[in-house]
Parts: structure tokens; sequence; C-alpha cells
């Protein structure tokens, strides 16, 4: 099994491949040079992996939620090489890939969404699999859902911005912090190799962003 992804959801740009159970990946920050740098990092590991992209088997991609701009970049990159290369594609939650990166088995996953908010996301592992505790959404601190009892991770942007809001919404819950973990393309690949084994890949038209957010930007008569 072949795998491309990449993931341009937040300020961190990278790509990777799913080589039969092998992961190969690049990044950096890309601050707003997300279209200049995915297309070159891929370009750059298909040819140290000596395979065309014709002889993958899907494209994935990190569908959200995320910074606007950068989700349409991941999503009209993927549609084209997928439509090019005759290629399904797999849309992979953002939120998902932080779990997956946290290699905790509760994790809350919280991106700082600006506008004093949130996106934010619960799972909890279930031997290989994650079961979703409440579904990706948009909260301010003092709104996000209750957990369940566990030892829970939280994850994320969202803890840097808003450590102590958070700290205080689940006393006794959250056991530990890690705030620099991003979504990364490399997670994408692994949770990618899992949906295409279960049958979950889709046509390239129908790479679509999971945008959350309706408005990124506040009024006048809101900002007061």
């Amino acid at each position: 099994m072949k795998i491309l992804a990449l993931e341009t959801s937040t300020q961190y740009c990278s790509a990777a491949l799913w080589l039969d159970g092998e992961v190969r990946f690049d990044g950096c920050h890309a601050e707003q040079r997300h279209s200049q740098l995915i297309l070159p990092m891929i370009d750059a590991l298909l040819a140290q992996s000596g395979i065309k992209l014709a002889e993958f088997d899907a494209v994935a991609f990190g569908e959200g939620p995320g910074s606007f701009t950068g989700l349409r970049i991941a999503c009209g990159v993927a549609q084209g090489l997928a439509l090019g290369a005759g290629l399904p594609v797999i849309g992979i939650g953002t939120l998902l890939a932080i779990a997956q990166a946290s290699q905790a088995t509760h994790a809350l996953c919280c991106l700082d969404a600006r506008m004093g908010e949130i996106y934010a996301a619960a799972y909890r592992r279930a031997e290989r699999e994650w079961e979703t505790v409440f579904e990706p959404g948009l909260f301010s601190p003092a709104t996000l859902p209750r957990l369940p009892a566990g030892d829970w991770v939280g994850c994320g942007s969202g803890f840097a911005v808003y450590a102590d809001a958070l700290r205080e919404r689940y006393v006794a819950r959250v056991v530990d912090i890690k705030a620099d973990l991003l979504p990364h393309a490399r997670e994408i690949a692994t949770l990618a190799a899992a949906e295409l084994a279960r049958g979950g890949a889709k046509p390239p038209e129908e790479a679509l962003p999971l945008y959350i957010r309706d408005k990124v930007a506040l009024t006048i008569e809101e900002q007061r």
C-alpha cells in the first residue's frame, strides 16, 4: 500500500509517503508560504523514493479544521494530484492527526482558532482504533464539552494560548499537556492507510475542507 499525504492547515507545512508501512516525511514552518513549498516538498520525496505518483494507491490530506487558506491549499493540491494520476483521495481530520501524534490513550486536541475560540475534539484509543468522544467543533474555552473519566492528555496550540482557562475547565481530568503538537502529514499518512484498508477512499472531486467556522473576522460591532 502506497499513500502520498500532505498537511497545510496550520503554520507548519508537511508531506509524507506511506510505503507499505514505512513512513518518509518532510516539513517546515511555512508561515504564509505553503503554496510555494508543498509541491517541491512532494516532488523531493517522490524523487527520493524512486516511485512515480501513478504507482500510489491514494492521496491523503488534512481536511481540517484549521486555517481557511491552508485547508484550501491542501484540498486543491490533493485534488489536482489525484486527478492527474487517476487516484482516489482520503481526507483525515487535523485534530485526529494530533491525537495520533500524542501517543496517548485519551487525547483532548485543541487548536487555536483565534478570536477567543478553539477548534477542539476528544478521542479515546480502543486497541488500534480511535473512538470519538466529542466531534470536532468550535468552542470558547469556557464552553468546551466535559470529559468522561480517564487520564487525558491535552494536545495542540490551544493549550499554549489558553493554558490557564483549559486547566480550570478540565481540572482533575487532564494529567499531561503537549501544547507543541501540530497536525503533520506523517500522522495523516498513517491514519489514511487504515482508512484506505477500510474502503474509505473517495473520488478526487470529493476532496473537501472541514471548515467548522463560517466567519474569519469580527464585524466592528462584534469587536465592540
